[in-house]
């Protein structure tokens, strides 16, 4: 009887350690809260509010807001990575016309050499060869 093994199953969700909320939720949201913190005592209250109340959005957003099924900051990430190439490829045509010219008028390079072909594997030995593989190396053919 073949060995069974168990397949995960579920492998692109993520492991929930407080109720519904996974390790990665958990950091960004305890991160934001750390540094609400800090500005609620360094700042007075109307310019904690003025920060606070955004890092706290941004950073539910970025814990629970999934885009395509991705968290949200691989979407970030693609979406600046598509923001950085350029929209519209322009071929740059830098050879003027003489060069095109002196380019054509040049001979051609060295063709390379064909490949050697090897003889074809005779019907007996493909059998022989066949019975080594199919009996893990036990039969030994005669040579």
């Amino acid at each position: 009887m073949p060995n069974q093994f168990v397949v995960p199953q579920f492998i692109d969700s993520e492991d929930k350690i407080l109720g519904p909320i996974t390790a990665r939720q958990f950091i960004i949201m305890l991160i934001a809260i750390l540094l609400d913190a800090v500005f609620y005592k360094v700042l007075s209250f109307v310019w904690f509010l003025v920060v606070g109340i955004p890092i706290i959005a941004i950073a539910g957003v970025v814990s629970f807001v999934p885009i395509n099924g991705q968290p949200f900051h691989f979407f970030f990430l693609n979406l600046v990575q598509t923001f950085r190439r350029p929209r519209l490829r322009i071929w740059d045509k830098a050879l003027t016309l003489a060069e095109v010219k002196a380019f054509l008028a040049a001979p051609p390079p060295p063709t390379p050499a064909p490949f050697a072909r090897k003889a074809p594997i005779g019907s007996s030995r493909l059998q022989e060869l066949t019975l080594v593989v199919n009996t893990g190396g036990v039969y030994q053919p005669e040579e």
